[in-house]
């Protein structure tokens, strides 16, 4: 089933970094920024939850809750968190049941190697829990900058 802007978002329900479980419904009457990613402690995946981390208040500001999503357990979360200073949930996709309901878990390709992965992509949910919008295919720079102003510009 292929995610649609202005549908349902698919609810999960995940172990997240606090020791709690989440669901996505948890949110319902805030918009969500879902981001998913690789892995933590990677360039890119630093990169990409520190610019988040950086924008925090921003997206506070906006009625906004940052959930980060990746295969890794939530002991390896916990150790990214307190090493890089972040303020929001990651969540444990180690089955990767949430990625697969968001097309996000595909084929990958490095150095001549295939293997299954997460393909860096952010949906922004609202309150109501519909997808109002999705960046798919991430390139990191520039892109929390570009989810802050897509929220502002909706408001």
């Amino acid at each position: 089933m292929a995610i649609t802007t202005g549908e349902l978002a698919p609810d999960f329900e995940l172990a997240a970094s606090n020791g709690q479980t989440v669901k996505l419904s948890d949110y319902k009457g805030k918009k969500v920024v879902l981001f998913f990613y690789p892995k933590d402690m990677t360039p890119g995946c630093t990169t990409e939850a520190c610019d988040f981390r950086d924008q925090y208040k921003g997206f506070e500001e906006v009625n906004t809750v940052i959930l980060g999503i990746s295969p890794d357990p939530v002991d390896r979360h916990t150790k990214f968190i307190e090493k890089h200073g972040l303020p929001f949930l990651l969540l444990a996709d180690e089955t990767h049941e949430a990625a697969e309901k968001y097309e996000v878990w595909k084929l990958k390709k490095n150095f001549g190697k295939e293997y299954m992965g997460i393909e860096r992509s952010t949906f922004l949910i609202n309150e109501e829990g519909k997808v109002i919008r999705e960046w798919r295919k991430v390139k990191v720079k520039g892109h929390v900058e570009e989810v802050l102003s897509s929220i502002k510009e909706a408001l």
